[in-house]
């Protein structure tokens, strides 16, 4: 075995017995259950269908996971939303024991993965910093030489002696975070708790992660934040349905990541379930094309079509279409509001066009994101409802542009020497 090895998992697996769910009995259906407990009983030991039992199935939140990390790397997981990303670390963490397999970690561990993890309710914020210095196996003097550090790292200096029940979310986390990252652990977990944070204090615990795997120890970050993650990360892992689906160099596993996910999320939009707003105005298609034809390229002018249904004759609608990145990161962004060129009044079902200017974006895949809106409140909201690619060009007739690394868009220009 290597010594640089931090963290050893193979055929990492776990599962959980769920009880089908039962519904809601009667008066009558009480009595007549009571009644007829016997017979079911009998029916049950002799192993016919209708135990007395409820029923139960098995998930598999994690199945035959396996990976190496070594010493100072910066693991990013990602995954969609019950992929088994938590159920992982909690299994690093010790949380909770696997069904199969094994993970052999050599180092003490540090996890923050929810709110207040390891903190005591009425104790200060103090006190829980010296315990979990304690369960970390740290003694007085280390804690104390670290505490000014801690504290100032939470900005939470006024009520460091108010009992951790009485913070708000984003106070725990605060101080949770700077306990985890500042006493020293060889290995920190952390999920994707940081999203109750501001944008200023995750930018710092960001830094801070890059500063901890930069003395040699061992980072597993869990977020839906792909940019982060890229930024943090040098490594990426993604779970799908509790297996892993890729590893290997962060920019790969984020891209693979990215284009699944919006690949199925932007299925037809009269199939989307996934949408917020108040549903007096429903979003029914989407067409993204180049308004000369052909392919959209870097000088392309967007034709974007969208068509619409409502409960009655819309009066001051306001459409709104977003174009982002893989990242998420917004590009550029149609208004109806902000130019002015729809009538007061629109009919209860139609459809709209808007031409927009060459849109001089580096080539890459672009997502879409619609919205609806009346009055002031959000009549129908569609998260990556399309994408599109745009293709590379000769823009100015001095060679292509290049694919999209640095920037998302490029501007005429002109160049002259002094």
């Amino acid at each position: 075995m290597s010594a640089d090895v931090s963290i050893r998992v193979a055929g990492l697996s776990k599962r959980y017995r769920v009880a089908d769910r039962e519904h809601y009995y009667t008066m009558r259906d009480a009595i007549v259950k009571a009644i007829t407990a016997p017979l079911r009983l009998v029916s049950g030991l002799m192993g016919r269908k209708g135990s007395a039992n409820g029923g139960t199935h098995d998930f598999w939140a994690l199945r035959d996971v396996s990976f190496e990390l070594r010493r100072g790397e910066v693991l990013g997981i990602i995954g969609r939303n019950g992929a088994g990303k938590s159920t992982l670390l909690k299994l690093l963490s010790r949380i909770t024991e696997p069904t199969s397999g094994y993970a052999d970690i050599y180092g003490r561990v540090g996890s923050l993965l929810e709110v207040g993890t390891g903190f005591h309710q009425e104790l200060s914020g103090r006190e829980n910093i010296y315990m979990s210095g304690a369960l970390l196996g740290m003694n007085k003097a280390e804690i104390d030489r670290k505490f000014d550090e801690i504290v100032a790292f939470s900005e939470i200096e006024e009520f460091i002696d108010t009992p951790v029940k009485r913070y708000s979310s984003g106070m725990y986390t605060r101080l949770a975070f700077a306990v985890a990252a500042h006493l020293e652990p060889e290995i920190l977990i952390v999920d994707e708790v940081l999203a109750v944070g501001d944008a200023s204090f995750q930018k710092k615990c960001l830094g801070k992660m890059g500063e901890v795997a930069q003395h040699g120890r061992t980072v597993l970050f869990v977020s839906h934040n792909m940019a982060a993650v890229q930024s943090l990360c040098k490594t990426g892992l993604m779970l799908n349905h509790g297996r892993v689906q890729q590893v290997g160099p962060v920019e790969s596993v984020v891209q693979s990541y990215l284009k699944t996910s919006s690949e199925l999320e932007a299925s037809p939009l009269e199939q989307r379930k996934d949408r917020k707003g108040d549903g007096s105005v429903r979003l029914t298609a989407v067409k993204i094309e180049s308004a000369e034809g052909g392919m959209i390229c870097c000088g392309s002018r967007l034709k974007v079509t969208l068509s619409y249904e409502a409960d009655r004759v819309l009066r001051n609608p306001r459409f709104v279409v977003t174009v982002s990145d893989l990242t998420n990161t917004g590009i550029f962004m149609l208004d109806t509001d902000a130019v002015g060129g729809l009538p007061e009044t629109l009919p209860a079902k139609g459809s709209l066009t808007c031409i927009t200017d060459p849109i001089r974006i580096t080539p890459g895949r672009c997502y879409v994101n619609l919205g609806v809106s009346k009055s002031g409140g959000i009549s129908d909201l569609v998260e990556c409802a399309a994408y599109f690619d745009v293709e590379s060009e000769n823009l100015y007739g001095h060679g292509t542009i290049p694919e999209r690394q640095f920037v998302m868009c490029v501007i005429d220009q002109k160049w002259t020497v002094n």
